[in-house]
């Protein structure tokens, strides 16, 4: 059984036991989170549930591993002959999540 879930404007394929590395979300390590927008539901049957743009009464929990921040990438702006240049770093902060549940209503 999987599921397409979307999070932070990305979608993600998702299966039950799966880790995954997603946007930034609220809460704390252990703590459970409910996933709504599920765009896609496939049974253990094979019979697949396509939402218009949600399936209905489908969710999925998951459970929050880690919170923390990407590794630093250089944002660097250049403008020949006009002595410009910027230098900026960022390190973008993410969610790690373990799928638990695929819940189909």
């Amino acid at each position: 059984m999987y599921a397409i879930i979307k999070t932070g404007g990305k979608q993600y394929r998702v299966n039950e036991g799966l880790i995954l590395k997603i946007e930034k979300i609220a809460g704390e390590k252990g703590d459970k989170v409910t996933l709504p927008e599920v765009l896609l539901v496939s049974g253990d049957d094979g019979v697949l549930k396509v939402g218009d743009p949600v399936v209905a009464g489908a969710s999925v929990i998951a459970e929050i591993c880690e919170q923390g921040k990407d590794k630093k990438i250089i944002v660097y702006k250049y403008k020949k002959r006009k002595n410009y240049r910027r230098k900026q770093g960022h390190r973008q902060p993410f969610t790690k999540i373990k799928i638990e549940q695929i819940v189909v209503g």
